[in-house]
């Protein structure tokens, strides 16, 4: 199962690396933090993508504790961004905005549980 979670995780980031390299910017052209919602964008996807091949590996070293917690860090650290950058909404601004750091608590704890 977290091998087929890394890959469609891995195949998604790539989707969504080029979205932010092709079809966002044309989106944001009006909102002048446009610069730094594309830097996030692009931390987005590229954390996505790192962690995407740590949870391949993980998964053949059979750690479901790294493979879960990978994977909650890659919906809730980059999960989180993507949203940040394309909502609109305060209040739901407000609520993703907790949720990044989160995640890459979940990232650092992913890390530590392959360690062990």
């Amino acid at each position: 199962v977290w091998w087929k979670v890394g890959c469609l995780l891995g195949g998604s980031s790539v989707v969504l690396g080029a979205f932010g390299a092709h079809g966002l910017k044309s989106r944001l052209s009006q909102d002048p933090e446009s610069e730094r919602k594309l830097q996030n964008w692009t931390t987005a996807s590229h954390y996505m993508m790192l962690h995407s091949v740590v949870l391949l590996i993980a998964s053949q070293r059979n750690n479901t504790l790294a493979s879960a917690l990978l994977t909650l860090g890659i919906l809730g650290f980059s999960g989180s961004i993507y949203g940040l950058v394309l909502v609109k909404d305060p209040k739901v601004k407000k609520i993703l905005g907790p949720i990044t750091p989160l995640g890459g608590l979940c990232f650092i704890g992913g890390w530590m549980a392959l360690a062990f």
